[in-house]
C-alpha cells in the first residue's frame, strides 16, 4: 500500500495559526535567523503549500517551557518533515545520515514500543496542523487522487512527534535540527474506501491532553478518531502527482478541471 500520508496541503501561515491556537509563533521569527544552508527551504513556509511533501520544513504545534518553573505554553515550531532520531549518526559534512526510510510516519500501534519514535511519544507530542491531506486509489498507472479535508474550512491537527538532532560535538545551546512525524492509524468510515491508513486526528479539546510534555502519552487518543465527523473526501485532478505542482488547482474537484496536457 505503500505510504499512507506523503503528502497534504496547508495554507494558514504560522503567525494567523499562532493567533487562532492562542499559541506562541515561534516560526516567523526562526525564518529570519536561520543558517542560509535552509534559507531557501523556510522562505516560504508562511506562503500556501498545496503540495507539502516529505523532508519540507513545516509548521507544528508543540507545548514548552520558556524556563524550568513557567507554565509550558503551545507554541508554533518549524520542523523538517521526516523524524530524526537523536541516535543517528552524522555524515561528513555535519548533517544526519538519512540513507534509511524516511520517518514521515508512524503507525499509532508502535509508537510506544519502537525504538526510532519511543522516546518521542513520552515527552515530544506535536500537532501538525494541515487544511488536509491527499491519497490514492486504484492500480498502479491508473492511481485516482483524492483529497480528504476538513468540511468546515478549519484546519486539521494531526498527531506527530517530534525530536530534536546534533552533530556530536555541537555545543548544548547550538540550534538542534527539530524533525517531525505524522501518526497513522487504520482509516475508518468512508475514508476506508479510498486507504486503509489515515493521519491520527486530535480533536481540539483533547490538544492540551495530547501535548503537555509531563504527561504520559493517552493511549485512548492513540485509538481514537478525534475529527472524523469533520473530514470530507473528493477526487482531485491528477496535479498533485506532481510536486512540481502548486496551487489552489491542486484542491479543486476533478469533474470541474479540463484535462491539461500538464498531466506529467
Amino acid at each position: 500500500m505503500g505510504h499512507m500520508c506523503g503528502r497534504f496541503a496547508v495554507t494558514t501561515d504560522p503567525a494567523l495559526l499562532a493567533q487562532k491556537i492562542q499559541a506562541i509563533d515561534e516560526a516567523t521569527s526562526t525564518q529570519t535567523s536561520t543558517q542560509t544552508s535552509t534559507q531557501t527551504e523556510r522562505k516560504d513556509v508562511a506562503g500556501p503549500n498545496y503540495n507539502v511533501a516529505p523532508t519540507t520544513t513545516i509548521s507544528t504545534v508543540v507545548k514548552r517551557h520558556t524556563d524550568p518553573d513557567d507554565e509550558a505554553t503551545r507554541r508554533i515550531r518549524l520542523m523538517r518533515w521526516g523524524l530524526v532520531p537523536p541516535w543517528v549518526k552524522e555524515t561528513e559534512d555535519g548533517t544526519p545520515d538519512t540513507k534509511g526510510p524516511l520517518l514521515i510516519n508512524a503507525r499509532a500501534d508502535k509508537v510506544t514500543s519502537s525504538p526510532a519514535f519511543r522516546n518521542s511519544a513520552k515527552g515530544k507530542r506535536c500537532l501538525i496542523p494541515m487544511d488536509g491531506w491527499y491519497e490514492w486509489r486504484g492500480e498502479k498507472g491508473k492511481k485516482t487522487p483524492f483529497y480528504m479535508y476538513g468540511a468546515d474550512g478549519e484546519p486539521l491537527f494531526m498527531a506527530g512527534l517530534w525530536s530534536t538532532w546534533r552533530p556530536k560535538g555541537a555545543p548544548k545551546d547550538s540550534a538542534p535540527l527539530l524533525s517531525c512525524t505524522i501518526i497513522t492509524t487504520d482509516a475508518a468510515g468512508p475514508l476506508a474506501e479510498i486507504h486503509d491508513r489515515m493521519p491520527l486526528s486530535i480533536s481540539a479539546a483533547d490538544w492540551d491532553r495530547w501535548l503537555d510534555p509531563h504527561a504520559p502519552i493517552d493511549e485512548g487518543l492513540l485509538r481514537g478518531h478525534g475529527d472524523l465527523d469533520r473530514i470530507e473526501i473528493r477526487e482531485v485532478s491528477r496535479l498533485v502527482n506532481s510536486i512540481r505542482n502548486n496551487g489552489p488547482e491542486l484542491i479543486e474537484p476533478a469533474d470541474q478541471q479540463p484535462e491539461q496536457a500538464t498531466l506529467l
